[in-house]
């Protein structure tokens, strides 16, 4: 392939849904992220908190027509024939800012350039210009292949878990903290006689920490039977947010390499992070005392360069049984303190 390409793919993504230390809500997104040269172009665009416009839980009929607009086969949605790359995970409007960038045919080819930081009806280039991004030429027969298989009806992903436990209350309120941010969620003391359909509804199983072995084995060989692969969560303890990142965890989409934050190790009063690439992380201790009250503290919270960091923590916020909870654009890891 001649130098002045670049290549393009497509590859699953997600943005992490939450509830976070002061109470907020964040919500949870599965897209199809935009692969150049080999990473995702989210990477380039530091510290962004984003989706691309190909996201799984908008409607088939604007899903398809987001398709076909980056394959020119309708007009652009902006002025000035400007498309939208990455927008904000809340809400559609361009009034809270989006990644904007000119798609244009030359020949046979697809060239994207003039990405902008865009939040009204036209982009200031000067101003607000991402000089460093781009122009990607992309070699035509490739980029079409890439784009048109997202028409082929695929089966999006399973936003949907089971929980298994003996405390209904603990689940009740975790099942609706998962609803507030996207993520279906059923209770259930067993998966005995459910059928193979309703099984492959699920991404992930969720068991208590009081849920005898001998149960989960059952639950595990139910999905088996049903031929469903399904992620297991072994709930670290009853702390809703905490059960909430490893439910997200779990439910991640696409290979480790094309993830932001690679690498987390919690010891001897100090957190462990890997990141690939510049991004903003915070990392938040949940801890329970004596009478199983739980405290909660901001740790961290701030721009971590390619590499892997050593974090000191604060005494107050491991001791005793504490876990660390660590989340980026896009990840979010969970491990619990060790002493």
């Amino acid at each position: 392939m001649s130098a002045e390409y670049a290549t393009f793919g497509l590859a699953p993504a997600m943005r992490a849904g939450g509830v976070l230390a002061n109470g907020d809500y964040q919500i949870h997104r599965d897209f199809v992220d935009f692969i150049v040269d080999g990473r995702p172009l989210l990477f380039q665009l530091s510290d962004l908190d984003a989706v691309s416009p190909l996201a799984s839980d908008v409607p088939p009929a604007i899903f398809t027509a987001q398709v076909r607009s980056l394959l020119l086969e309708a007009d652009a949605p902006l002025e000035e024939g400007r498309y939208v790359i990455y927008g904000c995970p809340e809400c559609e409007g361009i009034e809270c800012g989006a990644v904007t960038a000119l798609i244009e045919r030359e020949g046979d080819d697809y060239v994207w350039r003039d990405f902008a930081w865009q939040t009204g009806e036209r982009a200031d280039l000067e101003r607000n210009g991402y000089h460093g991004i781009g122009p990607f030429r992309f070699q035509g027969a490739e980029y079409r292949s890439a784009l048109s298989s997202l028409l082929d009806g695929d089966a999006g992903p399973r936003r949907r878990v089971l929980l298994i436990g003996a405390r209904v209350a603990l689940l009740a309120k975790l099942a609706a903290a998962l609803r507030v941010i996207g993520v279906g969620a059923d209770i259930a003391y067993d998966a005995t006689g459910v059928p193979a359909d309703e099984l492959r509804a699920y991404g992930a199983v969720v068991f208590g920490r009081a849920v005898p072995e001998a149960e989960r084995a059952a639950v595990r060989e139910s999905f088996r039977d049903a031929g469903v692969d399904v992620a297991h969560v072994e709930g670290l303890a009853p702390i809703v947010p905490l059960l909430v990142a490893q439910i997200e965890h779990a439910l991640a989409r696409g290979p480790r390499e094309l993830r932001r934050l690679t690498r987390l190790v919690a010891a001897d009063g100090e957190a462990g992070v890997e990141v690939t690439s510049a991004c903003r992380v915070q990392l938040t201790a949940y801890r329970l005392d004596r009478l199983s009250r739980v405290h909660a503290y901001d740790v961290f919270d701030g721009i971590l360069e390619p590499g892997r960091h050593r974090i000191p923590l604060e005494a107050r916020t491991v001791k005793g049984e504490s876990f660390i909870v660590a989340r980026t654009t896009g990840s979010v890891l969970v491990e619990p303190m060790t002493h």
